[in-house]
């Protein structure tokens, strides 16, 4: 009996998601629950479970199609008589996202060996983890191959099974159909420094189409500086012990967390979300955190934030940190945010204008800390540790007198930190 695969509901959010990678061909067979597919939502990969057991017959749409929720995906001759399971929501992939490589050619080339670091291990290139996921690593550096030495025949570049096996025996890794007899013709070279077509992978995807939507609200931006002298010393006292206790470096981010949460109960129109006839206050404070990845920006959630100490927070981004990094976020960590934290001094950043997180009213940006020369007191100048915080605004939900009071609230509370200022 035919049984049909769809693309199911896995968050009230979520209407649509990107097929990142077949796991399982026509033909081949596939037990319940195991993963038959790969798709990208909400900027995060997940797998799909099999909800019956039987033969792949034939696939409805292709890596890198878009579908809706409910769309066919494919087509399943299912064990007789077994009772469909209903899919839950999907884990998240070990593997993160493959980044884009050119087009392959005809052939692969011969085997080489594989490099080895000063332990002896097998060295893997972040190229290399983006263009080859970990079985096809693991099935070259058994066989020798080494990957930068093999051109992908996959989607966008992408190398596979075939491939490294083709590499071993020198066999071509891609067949061309025979073409009708013709004169040859001559070779052409491409130019020195021609231009490289990328192909978008499905987070470039995701990202690219938020973003449009996200900037197409009337936004407008504010800047206001703090004198974090205090907190800098804080900082200083702490971070050893800190890390001793926790394991974790004591960074300046969580205390800006920390204040913002604290400064969002007092201004609620900068935690809320605009709707065609309505604004919508939210009345949990649920921190978006923005963390740059080399398969794009993610930005995980932590809940109910502004219930959390500056130690709670350190703690909560650092494991939020570590997953998006590693591709093990879960389509909960994405979901519910109401306003957003970016950390753009890591970069040197001294003044940003941030693009809204879509269905937030507001994101605010935690510059560099630098050395200033200050007045102090009445007549004396002296040198201070100055922050930037930038906010950008949907004009739609709040005026700039409100944004204004909320960055007064911000620098008060950062200038009031000192070295006796408990982190629990």
């Amino acid at each position: 009996m035919a049984f049909t695969l769809t693309m199911p509901e896995v968050g009230e959010t979520v209407t649509e998601g990107t097929i990142e990678r077949w796991l399982k061909q026509p033909g081949d067979k596939i037990n319940k629950y195991d993963p038959i597919v790969e798709i990208n939502t909400d900027k995060v990969n997940v797998e799909l479970p099999c909800p019956v057991s039987g033969t792949v017959t034939e696939h409805l749409v292709k890596e890198g199609d878009t579908v809706p929720v409910g769309a066919a995906l494919a087509i399943i001759e299912e064990v007789a008589g077994e009772t469909p399971a209903e899919v839950a929501l999907p884990r998240p992939t070990a593997d993160a996202a493959v980044a884009p490589t050119p087009v392959a050619t005809a052939a692969a080339p011969a085997a080489a060996p594989a490099r080895r670091d000063g332990n002896g291990a097998t060295a893997v290139s972040a190229d290399d983890r983006r263009r080859a996921t970990p079985r096809v690593r693991k099935l070259a550096e058994e066989l020798g191959v080494a990957l930068a030495s093999v051109t992908g025949s996959g989607p966008g570049g992408r190398i596979v099974e075939h491939d490294i096996r083709a590499a071993v025996s020198g066999a071509p890794a891609v067949v061309a159909t025979a073409a009708p007899a013709a004169a040859p013709a001559p070779a052409v070279a491409a130019p020195a420094g021609a231009d490289e077509a990328v192909a978008l992978t499905g987070v470039r995807r995701t990202i690219a189409q938020r973003m449009t939507e996200a900037a197409s609200a009337p936004s407008a931006w504010l800047a206001i500086e703090a004198d974090v002298t205090g907190l800098v010393q804080l900082r200083k006292a702490s971070k050893d012990a800190f890390r001793e206790r926790h394991g974790i470096d004591l960074t300046y981010l969580p205390f800006m967390a920390h204040i913002v949460c604290q400064a969002l109960r007092e201004h609620p129109y900068l935690n809320a979300s605009w709707s065609d006839d309505k604004i919508i206050l939210r009345k949990r404070i649920n921190l978006g955190i923005a963390v740059a990845t080399d398969r794009g920006l993610f930005v995980p959630v932590v809940p109910d934030a502004d219930r959390l100490s500056v130690t709670g927070l350190a703690l909560a981004m650092s494991g939020l940190g570590e997953r998006t990094r590693a591709n093990k976020l879960k389509l909960e960590d994405v979901q519910g945010g109401t306003f957003t934290l970016d950390n753009t001094g890591a970069f040197g950043s001294i003044l940003s204008v941030p693009i809204i997180n879509l269905g937030n009213s507001a994101i605010i940006t935690m510059e560099a800390i630098t050395k200033q020369p200050r007045v102090v007191g009445e007549d004396a100048i002296a040198v201070r540790s100055v922050v930037a915080a930038c906010l950008s605004f949907d004009h739609r939900v709040l005026d700039g007198h409100q944004a204004g009071y909320f960055l007064q609230d911000v620098k008060k509370r950062l200038e009031a930190i000192g070295p006796d200022t408990g982190l629990d």
